[in-house]
């Protein structure tokens, strides 16, 4: 009988642990990415840059969600207003959107933009691998080009 109750106290100790864990996954930051069937700048962002995104600083700190524009909203995300164009990018830390960029302004603008949004973000929360080099990531074929710092 002794050992029953060490080992329900375990478990639930356990389960405090993990939902404490769950509810802090689920207030990370994420780069949300409105998009739509036929978009031709959403294929553009596809081709450039989405295949290289997640192996980024940026990637790793804001992973990319998907959803459709037209498609009915997540709960988790009504409080996002007025995304009407696509792509339209929102980045958003505790459910609370930090900024947005509106349209896909090609690459190199991708990243500058990008990088000012994942910049406000909490202190402790926007540190990059190595902040005096730019977004690039580590990929054949593109370069590595140091930003201001």
């Amino acid at each position: 009988m002794r050992r029953g109750i060490p080992c329900a106290l375990a478990v639930g100790v356990w389960a405090l642990l993990l939902s404490l864990g769950l509810s802090g996954a689920s207030r990370a930051a994420e780069l949300v990415m409105f998009e739509q069937a036929g978009c031709a700048w959403c294929a553009a962002w596809d081709r450039q840059i989405g295949p290289i995104y997640p192996k980024t600083a940026e990637g790793r700190r804001a992973p990319l969600r998907r959803v459709d524009l037209h498609a009915e909203r997540p709960s988790d995300l009504s409080r996002i207003q007025a995304v009407r164009f696509t792509p339209t990018f929102v980045l958003i830390d505790g459910g609370r959107e930090i900024g947005r960029i509106q349209g896909y302004p090609g690459e190199d603008f991708f990243w500058g933009l990008l990088g000012e949004l994942i910049g406000r973000l909490p202190a402790q929360a926007s540190k990059l691998t190595n902040p005096r080099w730019s977004a690039r990531p580590e990929a054949p074929g593109l370069e590595w080009e140091l930003g201001d710092g």
